[in-house]
């Protein structure tokens, strides 16, 4: 795993992987330096079999105003060839952390704007204080929020996304949980132990489980149920008769802790 990045702090600790996004100084937003170093890291971190809770969140007090709009600036003089390529860097880096194998907690710790709040839709559950205030602004700027509008839209669904898509209107974290795009909203100080809180309940679970339940629901949710059957049948086959699922039943019956239940 590269010990250079400049954009991002990583500290592994048990299977516990936190990941911050550290740019401070322009308050976490992203550009094309820190768009490659999440992508290389969300790699890294996918095929680490030691790594099995993953939490992002932001240096200092905010967790991330979106795009950094020099980087934008810079990004509207390139050709449309060339847009359309910058723009695919951003997209795959978003659903390589989607499709993280890997119980992923957004941790939001401030102001989570625009590509900010795709970050937090890319991943499982989201804990943010109650100071948290959200936006998607970028129609202000002329502009959509395109590449992250699948992980948005499956977060808050269509009638809310019209609303905040479309005025890019300011909403605070109380409003966030109500609307599902993040699970719980605290005061500052039990931010920490409430993202723990979450992290002991992913250790409690199989960790070959999680991926195969994550990718279940991304199939599920968008298919049909005739698409779906013999996808889902499949599923459950190779989880049941894994070392795995045989060895959680066996700890059920045996009235002990599955090999895998560990403190975080």
């Amino acid at each position: 795993m590269s010990a250079n990045y400049t954009t991002l702090a990583l500290e592994k600790e048990g299977p516990v992987a936190r990941l911050t996004l550290d740019r401070p100084e322009v308050r976490n937003a992203f550009d094309d330096v820190m768009i490659g170093e999440l992508a290389d890291v969300t790699a890294s971190l996918s095929g680490d079999d030691t790594v099995r809770v993953v939490v992002l969140t932001g240096a200092g007090d905010v967790f991330s105003a979106g795009a950094d709009l020099n980087w934008m600036k810079k990004v509207a003089q390139y050709s449309f060839d060339e847009n359309v390529k910058d723009a695919l860097n951003f997209a795959r880096m978003m659903e390589s952390l989607y499709r993280m194998p890997k119980a992923t907690i957004a941790r939001i710790n401030g102001a989570c704007l625009g590509g900010g709040v795709g970050l937090v839709s890319t991943c499982d559950v989201a804990v943010a204080v109650r100071e948290a205030k959200f936006a998607l602004r970028e129609i202000l700027l002329g502009i959509a929020p395109a590449a992250i509008s699948p992980y948005v839209l499956r977060k808050m669904g269509e009638s809310h996304a019209h609303d905040y898509f479309l005025t890019g209107r300011t909403f605070d974290a109380e409003r966030a949980r109500e609307i599902g795009l993040i699970n719980e909203v605290v005061d500052g100080e039990l931010l920490d132990a409430e993202t723990d809180v979450w992290i002991q309940r992913f250790l409690h679970a199989g960790p070959k489980a999680i991926s195969a339940t994550k990718a279940l629901i991304n199939k599920v949710s968008w298919s049909s149920l005739e698409e779906i059957q013999e996808y889902t049948a499949r599923t459950i086959a190779g989880l049941r008769g894994s070392p795995e699922g045989k060895e959680g039943f066996a700890a059920f019956f045996e009235k002990r802790k599955p090999d895998w239940d560990v403190e975080g």
